[in-house]
Formats: structure tokens, sequence, C-alpha cells
């Protein structure tokens, strides 16, 4: 007893119900694929197996960019590398590869202001998130706000667990904050909370023997410190000030009225693609 062919309305309905919007837009033109060129019925249905699994990946790659708090701007591509360190530059490819996180190790940036370590950070972030991985960008003071909230509402354990669902946290500017000690209490929380299990990225323009200005005593300092401190990767930004170079380099091009930007933006894609490429045969070391 033959069964009757379901009609394209039908099937496509069903596709729905079955959340495979994937092979909704390509089953037809797969279909005329395989039909051409002969195809087993095997490798037609892989073919719209792997389009399916493609596209949501992208769709959850989008998702979790937009959830990261990432500022779009601050990627791979627009980063000047001619701008680091030799040593940050080596140490680079690695760290967007992501292997940091699979023994939760830290990333911790060192420099005085304006040396890039939130672009740095922040393109280690969108790398992170392109491979598949939860990360979440917060400037420290909101985020130590929010854990203030979180422990006054009693419902900071919940927090700390919904934090936990990424694989790394990027702290900005840790040092720019001067908490009283009810403040530093959550942060140092959060940070034991994460001590071998979750990575942590910091940004900081304090060197470590001027953390007590944060953690307000030198036990509390010490122990966050060594938990920071005991994996870990140290990046120091050294050299001129990112912001004042740029600033200075476009009153130079209103002054001359050229259009260096764009030589840049050239330079910074080739940068990036460098990267990209030393992944695949990394040279730096942590």
């Amino acid at each position: 007893m033959s069964r009757a062919e379901p009609s394209k309305p039908g099937l496509e309905l069903l596709l729905r119900t079955l959340k495979l919007p994937g092979f909704v837009a390509h089953y037809e033109e797969v279909g005329r694929a395989a039909e051409k060129e002969g195809w087993s019925f095997e490798t037609y249905l892989r073919q719209l197996v792997e389009l399916e699994a493609s596209e949501r990946r992208g769709r959850r790659i989008t998702r979790m960019q937009k959830q990261s708090g990432l500022s779009p701007d601050k990627t791979l591509e627009t980063l000047d590398l001619s701008k680091l360190p030799v040593k940050v530059r080596r140490q680079l490819p690695r760290l967007c590869e992501g292997g940091f996180l699979a023994d939760a190790s830290n990333v911790l940036a060192f420099g005085l202001p304006g040396r890039g370590k939130t672009h740095l950070l922040s393109a280690i972030g969108h790398e992170l998130v392109e491979r598949g991985h939860k990360v979440l960008f917060r400037p420290t003071a909101l985020l130590v706000q929010q854990l203030l909230i979180a422990k006054r509402e009693l419902r900071l354990e919940h927090e700390l667990k919904r934090l936990d669902r990424y694989e790394a946290v990027i702290l900005d500017d840790i040092g720019y904050v001067q908490q009283d000690r009810e403040e530093m209490e959550v942060l140092f929380t959060f940070l034991a909370a994460r001590y071998e299990r979750r990575s942590v990225l910091i940004t900081s323009n304090l060197l470590f023997s001027e953390w007590e200005r944060i953690f307000k005593d030198p036990m509390t300092t010490a122990a966050a410190i060594d938990r920071l401190v005991h994996h870990s990767v140290i990046l120091e930004l050294t050299g001129k000030s990112v912001r004042a170079e740029a600033a200075k380099m476009r009153a130079d091009e209103v002054t001359r009225g050229k259009g260096v930007a764009s030589k840049g933006k050239v330079s910074k894609a080739r940068n990036s693609q460098e990267i990209r490429s030393a992944t695949t045969n990394p040279s730096g070391e942590f």
C-alpha cells in the first residue's frame, strides 16, 4: 500500500514543526542539485543537514554576540597590531583560539590609560564568540553594582550562577573602581567563585602593588591577586597612548585634507588576517 506524497505546504509545515528552517529554505534547491548530479538519498540528506547545522551555528553566534556586551567596533579587524608590544602580538593567536578557557586560566592586561587594553581584550572576546564560547563584557563598576543589588535582594548566589554560564567574563577598568567595603566584598566573592572554574579577563591601569586601593586591606588584596595569578596570562601594554595618537592623526588629516584613515583600514584588515592565519600555526607561548 503506497503512502500519498505530502503537499509542499504540508511538508514545510512539518519541517517548521521540527524546527528545521534550513531544510525549509534549501530542500528544493538541494533537491534539484541532487537530481542533476545523481546523488544518493544519503548524500542529499547530508547536504541538508550540513546546511541546517551551519545556519544554526550562525544564528547562535549572532545571538551570543548580541548578548556579550562587546563593542561591535573593537574587533580584531580594527585592532592596530603595530601598536602592541612584540610579546603580546606573539601571544594573541593562542589567546584568540581560546585554549586557556579549558583550564580556566585568566588573562590580565596592564597598562597606562589609552594603551589599547580594552580593545585588545574585546577583540579576543569577539574571536572567542566566533569559536562558540559564551563571553560577557562588563565595566567593573557596572558588574559590582549588579552584584551589590543582587546581594541586597538576597539573590547573590543566583546571580553568580547566572554569570557562571559564561566561559569568560571580561572586567574592564578594574583600577578605576574605588569600592567601599561592601562593594569590595561582592567583587572578591565573584572572583573567588570563578577561581579554577571559569576564566576572567581583566584590564587594569594599576599594578598589583597598588591593588590595595581596590580591595582595601592587605589580606583581601593578596587573596584576590593569588586567585587571579595562579593560572593566568599577563599582557603588559607599553608605548604611547593609542587614543592620543589617534586624536593627533585626526587633527593632521583635517589639516592636510587627506584620507589617511582609508590606508589604516586596509592595514588593520591585513593584520587581522595575519592573526587568524597564525591561529592555525601559532608561535606565541603562554
